[in-house]
């Protein structure tokens, strides 16, 4: 008895026939199917074309069948090249995971006199104890060395806070000994600080122009839903923060300044006008985002203020809106679903955390906290501050990098975070678009891999890439404007 079968049984298929590369389908709202590669090539098909192509019964002179072929959804023999071709896609696909972290946050203060209720961070007061919420100088130096024990060539390093311009001294340390270590290193350097402007000084705009810091501050619409977001003594918050992006553009340039904006309850039914006001304020893209499930936005209950059926009507009327806006002639491109069509329409990854497979924690981007404690992620600081510790990865002072980037609380989930071999996700068609995003798993469903039949953060990703796909195949208009907001 042999071991195994002759040679000539497993190349027959190629004699008049063709084998199938791996791929998923998932039906639409139309009764077509949507059916993706291993590196998310996608093609729409009626159930009577995808019948025949698992049954091998595709006619090889059909457009269908070159168009799975070009795809790597079937090859035969004249495909000799489609494995080491599809080989390389997917490794261009993973290419950003051997640069390791490239995105280090610096919390230099949890101090901050804005009083958000949904702000995900238990900020202080701005005027607690500066040695109890201010980032050390030992603390910062030690981070900073850390940072640069990434392979990353592309270092960016982000000072958050609570309000990180109440600790400004602590932000020009940090820019200077990044620089200073910077002239052996050769990396390529960047600086945002994320501030909420109301602080912000021509002294600190001249140091942000000499050390080419940007800008990234929050906007969360017209003035009256800007101050009821975003509370501050006086009640000024939106006239503090259109003031400090003028002057801010004054000294760095249009292109220098960003915003954010989260969708209260108050938001949900104002997408148009929220649009508008970037728009007014000379903003050229937009990021419609939820409350996410942390700190103050838990304790507050913001977060279950709505669900997300609720922000799903907000977010597409929001993108159709857009849309309209750039079929009318200007462009102005909604972020989230930029960096959706990325990964669904190029051959590139993207940097959005939420995104990553395996998850981008940690090796995405990782969080230098006030106190030297290192977090995975922004999210598991937050967590920390709902003395949930799960994510916390060592500290600066006590701890070296490998311990810190070899340890279980960033292994464990990285392991469960792998969409091609996590339950639900690894059989779902949207599978190459996603991420697992373990941090909101365990913040909602006290898992890292969670339920997802039951979660809001698959519910909301699966609604919109199906979305986006049925608009792009029934309006070639459209599909013109998705596609040019593709990040390169």
């Amino acid at each position: 008895m042999t071991k195994f079968k002759d040679l000539a049984y497993y190349t027959s298929f190629l004699i008049g026939g063709y084998k199938l590369f791996p791929f998923n389908f998932l039906p639409l709202d139309n009764g077509q199917y949507i059916a993706t590669n291993l590196v998310g090539e996608h093609l729409i098909l009626q159930r009577d074309q995808l019948d025949a192509l698992v049954k091998h019964k595709l006619d090889s002179t059909s457009t269908l069948y070159n168009d799975l072929k070009a795809k790597h959804f079937l090859y035969d023999s004249a495909s000799t090249v489609a494995v080491d071709l599809l080989t390389l896609k997917q490794r261009t696909k993973l290419s950003s995971l051997s640069d390791f972290t490239g995105l280090h946050m610096f919390v230099v203060s949890l101090r901050c006199e804005h009083s958000c209720s949904y702000c995900q961070v238990s900020r202080a007061n701005d005027d607690a104890s500066r040695s109890e919420y201010d980032m050390s100088q030992a603390v910062a130096e030690k981070a900073c060395k850390l940072a640069f024990r990434s392979p990353s060539p592309h270092i960016k390093i982000e000072f958050q806070g609570g309000e990180p311009l109440l600790n400004f001294e602590r932000i020009v340390h940090v820019v200077e000994e990044a620089e200073r270590l910077n002239v052996t290193e050769h990396r390529n350097l960047q600086f945002v600080i994320a501030t909420n402007l109301a602080l912000i000084t021509k002294q600190h705009l001249e140091f942000c122009k000499a050390h080419d810091v940007l800008i990234s501050t929050s906007l969360d619409g017209p003035e009256w839903l800007h101050n009821q977001n975003r509370p501050r003594p006086g009640g000024n918050s939106y006239q503090k923060t259109i003031e400090g992006i003028q002057l801010s553009r004054t000294f760095l340039g249009p292109d220098r300044v960003g915003a954010l904006m989260t969708t209260t309850q108050a938001c949900l039914n104002y997408p148009v006008q929220i649009i508008d006001e970037y728009i007014a304020q000379g903003f050229r893209e937009i990021f419609l985002r939820p409350i996410s499930p942390y700190g103050f936005a838990l304790k507050t209950k913001s977060f279950k203020s709505y669900g997300h059926q609720e922000w799903l009507q907000f977010y597409f009327k929001g993108l159709e809106y857009i849309v309209q806006i750039n079929l009318d002639g200007y462009r102005f491109v909604e972020q989230y679903a930029a960096t959706i069509l990325t990964k669904m329409l190029s051959p590139y990854a993207t940097s959005y955390i939420d995104l990553m497979s395996p998850a981008g924690i940690g090796i995405g981007g990782v969080l230098y906290n006030y106190d030297g404690k290192v977090y995975a992620s922004d999210e598991g600081r937050m967590l920390a501050e709902m003395n949930d510790d799960t994510f916390l990865l060592g500290n600066v002072l006590t701890d070296s990098y490998e311990e810190i980037f070899t340890s279980e609380a960033l292994l464990e989930p990285l392991k469960a975070s792998y969409t091609k071999s996590v339950p639900m996700c690894a059989d779902c068609a949207f599978e190459p678009y996603c991420g697992a995003d373990p941090v909101y798993h365990h913040a909602t469903q006290g898992d890292y891999v969670g339920n997802k039949s039951s979660s809001g953060f698959c519910q909301r990703n699966m609604s919109i890439f199906k979305h986006l796909v049925q608009w792009m195949e029934s309006d070639s208009k459209v599909k013109e404007v998705l596609s040019s907001w593709i990040r390169h």
